[in-house]
């Protein structure tokens, strides 16, 4: 990895730490929690099939100059974290009542939760080019410190 790879792969991981921290503990967050965040943020930074690529390409000009570009995939590798957090309660509620978790229901699990996480992050980017409130809560938990 060279020095712009890894500054990139810093900033984002710092934002999508900062985003999910408004909502997650991060501190206090189960260990096997923690090793699927770095699994997923590892899977989605790669964009090997260029599904971030694609989608920050096609949005319009007025969007993409809201936010750098890797504030912007930090801040959707953060709504992939969340959705990943919703999913995993949900097994687990699953699990607590005792209901047979098919192993089939979450095949995949990461790339659709990741594409879901794609398409709203770029669905709230677009909206933000028109709604100040938006943009301004976007930006300030991108750039917490």
């Amino acid at each position: 990895m060279n020095t712009e790879q890894a500054e990139y792969k810093l900033r984002a991981e710092k934002v999508a730490l900062n985003v999910t921290s408004m909502v997650l503990p991060m501190d206090s967050l189960p260990e096997s929690l923690v090793e699927a965040y770095a699994n997923l943020f590892e899977e989605l930074l790669a964009d090997e099939e260029q599904k971030f690529e694609k989608v920050w390409t096609s949005l319009p000009a007025s969007a993409t100059k809201l936010v750098e570009k890797v504030d912007f995939h930090g801040f959707y590798i953060a709504n992939a974290w969340l959705q990943l957090s919703r999913v995993a309660q949900d097994i687990a509620e699953l699990a607590d009542s005792d209901d047979a978790i098919q192993e089939h229901e979450y095949n995949d699990i990461f790339t659709r939760l990741a594409e879901t996480s794609l398409k709203e992050s770029a669905k709230k980017l677009k909206k933000a080019r028109t709604d100040r409130v938006l943009l301004n809560s976007m930006l300030d938990v991108i750039h917490r410190d």
